[in-house]
């Protein structure tokens, strides 16, 4: 299910660019960056649904704890990149599946 909702975002966004009368392999390559991202937002997304907010650590013999997951800033980040692309090159979510920005935007 992963693999045909990315692929049917990729080729939304390919499509807005081309009804944007953008051209150029430059355009191309920021959607191909922006589609690096969501793989990059699911695979933080899957770690967290795993881990949890925060993980243990042991970095000696009696150095452990709790910190927190650090997939979760490193998710915000990755979205807040994702949102940039949209944004440069003036393109939406489609209409008809919003699932091209995260849902916990």
């Amino acid at each position: 299910m992963v693999v045909s909702k990315r692929k049917k975002i990729k080729n939304d966004l390919l499509e807005q660019l081309k009804k944007n009368g953008y051209k150029g392999e430059q355009y191309v390559d920021l959607v191909e960056s922006y589609m690096k991202l969501w793989d990059t937002f699911h695979d933080l997304t899957e770690d967290i649904k795993k881990r949890g907010v925060t993980v243990e650590y042991q970095n000696g013999e009696n150095q452990f704890g709790v910190k927190k997951n650090d997939s979760v800033s490193e998710r915000n980040r990755t979205v807040n990149q994702m949102l940039k692309i949209l944004r440069e090159l003036n393109l939406q979510p489609s209409p008809n599946d919003n699932s091209g920005v995260p849902k916990e935007m």
